[in-house]
């Protein structure tokens, strides 16, 4: 197997200094137009591939982005993910992407790996574990050395960091209300995302809603999406409600089968309604009426908001931007007569 060429090789090969080369790569004024023609081509030709730890160390800067998401499957986070990598290489900048799969374990892991020196700002949101158990010594590492961080939909306020949320209290409020102008009364809260703050802030903009209406809350939280058909059946088969609202996407498609199964026509029995706007929820049967989180506008603008962080466009103080949410209106809810 051959050895990679360096800089010093290829500037020996071309009879000029490693200086030259150098410059020559980068496009400097300084070398004239034929010279740097020749010194890229000779690259070409060898393989030449530039040493970009070497180029980071001088520049102080990597022009790359960590980026840490709790599971890759559910599609809110493939679409912040795309809205990330969207921005970032508008903005010129690479992105790496790490996968803690809900466990505080790869999550200290991917920060470790980070603060190496390998990236110049860190996006994440935070996994299912490091929430339930309030450990975040690792981010404190990372403020020790200096890297910017910004957190997103999944934030703690231990952490003094810039954040991008969505109003998931006021979604959920909104959500509520909406049912109620359909006419429904019997409204169950679905949580299977209890333990994180975005369920938690659901929960509570549906059960501040409720009793603003004047109605009883009544909240099903369940550990898993396996527990839904059995809990589930249990609530529908003893109570009739007029409709669920789910804390997200996937627990609303499931409920609108359990209603099913349980003999309910969605929604001229019972209303269904969910979080997150995404392929589920525009192709299930009925399509799902769902409060949209603007998934992408929240990567884009977490890029955003950690670059300027970089480049000392924010005030000292952490920034906290909150995105509105949105109902999207679909066929699994009563339409307003």
């Amino acid at each position: 197997m051959k050895s990679k060429i360096t800089l010093k090789d290829l500037a020996a090969i071309l009879g000029v200094s490693v200086s030259t080369v150098s410059k020559a790569l980068s496009d400097n004024p300084e070398i004239s137009l034929p010279t740097r023609k020749k010194i890229k081509q000779a690259a070409e030709a060898y393989n030449y591939i530039p040493n970009n730890i070497a180029q980071s160390l001088k520049a102080k800067s990597t022009k790359t982005l960590g980026v840490i998401i709790p599971a890759i499957l559910l599609e809110f986070f493939s679409k912040v993910l795309y809205g990330i990598e969207i921005e970032a290489t508008q903005r010129g900048y690479k992105i790496v992407i790490c996968l803690s799969n809900e466990l505080l374990k790869k999550e200290s892991e991917s920060i470790n790996t980070f603060i190496t020196g390998s990236v110049d700002g860190i996006i994440l949101s935070l996994a299912e574990e490091t929430q339930r158990l309030k450990s975040y010594n690792h981010f404190q590492k990372a403020q020790q050395y200096n890297l910017p961080m910004v957190m997103f939909d999944r934030v703690v306020e231990e952490i003094p960091c810039d954040k991008v949320t969505v109003d998931d209290f006021e979604g959920a409020f909104n959500a509520t209300k909406f049912l109620h102008e359909l006419g429904e009364r019997k409204i169950l809260f679905l949580n299977t995302i209890h333990s994180i703050t975005v369920g938690v802030l659901r929960e509570q903009g549906y059960v501040e809603a409720m009793k603003s209406l004047k109605l009883d809350p009544q909240v099903l939280r369940l550990e898993n999406y396996n527990q839904i058909e059995k809990e589930l059946t249990k609530m529908l088969q003893s109570e009739k409600f007029d409709a669920i609202l789910a804390a997200e996407e996937y627990s609303a498609a499931l409920a609108m089968n359990v209603a099913r199964l349980n003999g309910l026509h969605v929604p001229n029995d019972i209303s269904v309604m969910g979080f997150t706007n995404g392929l589920l929820a525009e192709h299930a049967i009925p399509s799902l009426t769902v409060v949209s989180q603007h998934a992408e506008f929240i990567g884009r603008s977490a890029v955003k908001l950690l670059l300027d962080r970089i480049e000392n466009k924010l005030p000292e103080e952490p920034v906290h931007k909150v995105i509105k949410t949105r109902i999207i209106e679909r066929n699994s809810t009563k339409h307003k007569k």
